[in-house]
């Protein structure tokens, strides 16, 4: 494994390991990861924020950079005033990692989720109808029920941020087997920032919160989108995770404008 370019190859091969029922399916899983194949799809799990996800054939694999995007929401509900429970949204939830995460820490929260992507609606439903989430299918905000309109105290966003012609260079892993719509954030990577940050204003609740993963490159660029939508922003930078978040807030008066 280390031969074809695996950086853990010891600690992969290990996993595999305990992993295998049999000395075939060993060598069954050893081949597909040295063909490419993700180590998440092979095992049907991830490791994430202290726990693990279901992670099926075809859905975006949870980074460990997006942490970061949890432990933000975890700060606001923390110094959340309302006696209600929280609404939250995993927007473009793929497995539903960062939902899971959020209710593990946090299990008195209304917890939904979307994506557009079929095979992810169903990954993200194991892993959240059973901690009490919900998870919807369709295109960012026209997923989700109306009744979330006007409710949502933080709404958590890991959409596609790669530039197109930057997918062609990606790892194989991510390029080959992972879907291009978890991916191709458009020519620039923020045409889902903008997107959101003109459709989530009628969607949040008074002084409500976007956090939204971008890359550091792009940080400036998707501050800017959200600012010029009338939300009041700050960046978040992790070296430690190697991650970067905006955190948008609603300012009053915006919804209508």
């Amino acid at each position: 494994m280390r031969s074809v370019g695996c950086v853990f190859a010891e600690e992969e091969a290990a996993l595999l390991l305990a992993d295998a029922a049999n000395t075939p399916d060993l060598s069954r899983n050893i081949q597909c990861r040295m063909e490419g194949v993700p180590l998440e799809h092979i095992l049907g799990w991830a490791e994430f924020a202290g726990g693990r996800v279901v992670v099926e054939p075809g859905v975006f694999v949870p980074r460990r950079r997006t942490e970061l995007l949890v432990n933000e929401a975890l700060v606001l509900l923390r110094n959340d005033p309302l006696p209600a429970p929280s609404v939250v949204v995993d927007l473009c939830c793929g497995s539903g990692a960062v939902g899971a995460a959020i209710l593990r820490h946090a299990p008195q929260v209304e917890l939904h989720a979307a994506d557009i992507e079929p095979s992810a609606v169903r990954c993200a439903r194991r892993n959240l109808e059973p901690l009490g989430g919900h998870v919807h299918a369709g295109d960012l905000f026209e997923a989700l029920p109306t009744v979330l309109r006007g409710r949502i105290q933080v709404l958590a966003v890991n959409a596609p941020y790669v530039p197109t012609e930057a997918i062609r260079t990606m790892p194989a892993e991510a390029r080959v087997y992972e879907p291009a719509v978890s991916l191709d954030g458009g020519s620039d990577g923020l045409d889902f920032h903008r997107r959101i940050s003109v459709e989530g204003i009628q969607w949040l609740a008074p002084d409500g919160y976007v956090i939204i993963e971008t890359s550091q490159r792009q940080a400036d660029s998707t501050s800017g989108i959200l600012a010029a939508a009338g939300f009041a922003v700050r960046t978040v930078r992790s070296e430690e995770l190697d991650g970067t978040v905006v955190v948008a807030r609603l300012v009053a008066g915006t919804v209508g404008r």
